[in-house]
């Protein structure tokens, strides 16, 4: 057995620190070769170059720096996108310009009949309800004449709120046009609708709706002209002539609002549809605005429409008649007596010479004059048709008359007359 003096033992012990301490340094350096070499060279070379992107900062706009930038520009842009016109289409653009110009010159119109109680005592109740266009800044407003039919009071509310009562300048049965007038305290300045030009329209031409349907004030729709020149027969069997259609939705309470074009000038007056439920269904018919125009200038001017007539009374025409009276035709409009030097009777037109009782009412007529079944180009048919070739006419203008007579067609030139309370 080896012995061990102190001194190789102290000896010993620094010899095995020394070697600890060597080892811990070597292992040291190590550790921190290969974490130096991570950091610089062997990364991902995706994490690299963003970070490489996030740290070039190039003042003058370089493209490194523009691509450092970008997302937070991209967002930006998206959010003014969001927030400007360009965020709408064409379209749209147009809706919104027509809706904002028109709206506040778009009014509702309530009413009060007169009924009669249990005990038959006058009493005031709710009547109907419309819309209407204020078309001069003094208070006048056009409507349709159903909308105010049988009203004892009109109340004509405004888009701000206000509402005043409104009372009847004139009505036009035969073109379905009423105009209205309220009065606004002094300082009140109101918007107004102008009128367009209904006889450009083309089928296929965008048109918008504003109205009161349903009572949901200031309601817009929008669509498209359908079809022109439609003759339609009213509810009191009138025909009105040239009506616009369109699948522009009208709903009860449009009636009398305005049927505008894109640049929000009024090209019609929402009149009627054509619905089995009441609703819409996407047919609906609106007064072209020349029509609307020269009557709502009469009823402001004179409280009615001076229309050119033939003085003559005038009988329907039908089959029971023609077989009584032995005649070759059985439809038309039969004169029954012309007015003594009136205009009929200086044409040359021929009233009957053979009085007869017919209907209900025993109503006493003359047959064996002449029938009429035209004027100028619009077959008469029946009365409404007679009246509805005359609805634009005015007194001076001059028709071509086609009359039958002794089985022949004759075409006679008539001055037409001013109307009276007698025709």
């Amino acid at each position: 057995m080896k012995l061990y003096t102190r001194h190789h033992i102290v000896l010993a012990a620094v010899a095995s620190g020394l070697a600890v301490f060597v080892i811990m340094v070597i292992i040291y350096r190590c550790m921190y070769t290969a974490s130096s070499g991570a950091a610089s060279g062997t990364e991902d070379p995706a994490v690299q170059t963003a970070l490489s992107s996030a740290v070039l900062q190039d003042p003058a706009g370089t493209p490194a720096a523009q691509a450092a930038v970008q997302p937070a520009d991209a967002a930006a842009e998206q959010h003014v996108v969001a927030n400007s016109p360009s965020a709408y289409t064409t379209d749209e653009l147009q809706n919104i310009s027509v809706y904002d110009k028109c709206n506040e010159a778009v009014v509702n119109i309530n009413t009060q009949v007169t009924g009669i109680n249990w005990f038959l005592e006058p009493v005031v109740q709710e009547g109907g309800s419309g819309s209407g266009s204020i078309i001069d800044s003094r208070g006048y407003v056009i409507t349709n004449v159903h909308v105010i039919e049988g009203a004892s009071k009109i109340y004509i509310s405004l888009s701000d709120g206000t509402q005043y009562e409104g009372s009847v300048i004139g009505q036009d049965s035969e073109s379905d046009i009423a105009i209205l007038k309220f009065t606004p305290p002094a300082g009140t300045v109101l918007k107004t609708i102008a009128f367009g030009d209904s006889s450009t329209l083309k089928v296929g031409q965008k048109v918008i709706a504003i109205g009161n349907p349903f009572g949901l004030e200031r309601t817009m729709t929008t669509g498209i002209v359908s079809g022109l020149g439609r003759p339609i027969q009213n509810s009191n069997n009138t025909i009105i002539r040239d009506m616009i259609q369109t699948d522009t939705a009208i709903n009860p309470g449009n009636s009398g609002g305005p049927l505008l074009d894109t640049s929000g000038r009024m090209i019609g007056i929402n009149t009627m549809i054509y619905s089995s439920s009441g609703n819409s269904a996407g047919v609906g018919f609106a007064v072209p605005a020349v029509t609307a125009q020269r009557v709502a200038a009469d009823l402001m001017q004179y409280g009615k429409v001076k229309r050119g007539v033939i003085q003559a009374s005038l009988v329907q025409l039908n089959a029971s008649i023609a077989e009584y009276a032995r005649l070759d035709i059985a439809s038309g409009v039969l004169v029954s007596e012309t007015t003594r030097n009136g205009n009929a009777e200086s044409a040359g037109i021929k009233g009957g010479t053979k009085a007869v009782r017919y209907g209900i009412r025993n109503q006493i007529f003359y047959i064996g004059g002449d029938i009429i079944t035209r004027i100028d180009n619009i077959s008469v048919s029946t009365l409404a048709d007679y009246f509805s070739a005359l609805e634009s006419k005015r007194p001076g203008d001059t028709v071509s008359v086609t009359i039958h007579r002794n089985r022949k067609d004759i075409i006679i030139p008539v001055h037409l007359a001013e109307k009276t309370d007698s025709l």
